[in-house]
């Protein structure tokens, strides 16, 4: 039988892409994809081991990475790493972004793809080099902590 995907149902998309790898959809897994789903923005490995657990207590770390792993490989999730270095995974990306991170408050933002492009642009042109904007991530100090601490970090 021929599996039915709603392509609007990313639940269903994952469970039949995982299938169609031979690899079995447990109820761990369904756990995982409901709380992606169910998350706005970013979420940690971290994050998404402990909201996982809460759904299913069978739920392992080794379990989460492995399927983030599968569900980058399909295109369902992407990771970027934060100004600490921990790897956030954006939960069913529909376009590419880079980050802004502020080094005082820890907050960050998400860099839209055109904003982006105008950032790295010079870079393609000049030397050819095209940057991965998942993994771009610019620190420094967002307009309200520099204005308390008056520092221009950078210049």
């Amino acid at each position: 039988m021929k599996p039915t995907t709603d392509k609007a149902d990313p639940i269903a998309r994952a469970r039949d892409a995982f299938r169609a790898r031979g690899m079995r959809w447990t109820p761990q897994r369904r756990a995982i994809l409901e709380v992606l789903v169910g998350a706005s923005g970013h979420v940690t490995g971290v994050e998404l081991i402990e909201r996982a657990r809460l759904r299913d207590s069978e739920t392992t770390p080794s379990t989460v990475y492995r399927t983030l792993d599968v569900l980058e490989e399909l295109g369902l999730v992407s990771h970027s790493h934060g100004h600490d270095g921990r790897e956030e995974f954006h939960v069913w990306p529909v376009s590419r972004h880079g980050h802004l991170a502020c080094e005082a408050c820890r907050a960050t933002w998400e860099i839209e793809g055109d904003e982006a492009l105008a950032i790295t642009g010079s870079l393609t042109r000049k030397r050819g080099f095209v940057v991965n904007l998942s993994h771009l991530t610019i620190s420094g100090l967002c307009s309200e902590c520099n204005g308390r601490t008056g520092a221009n970090p950078g210049l």
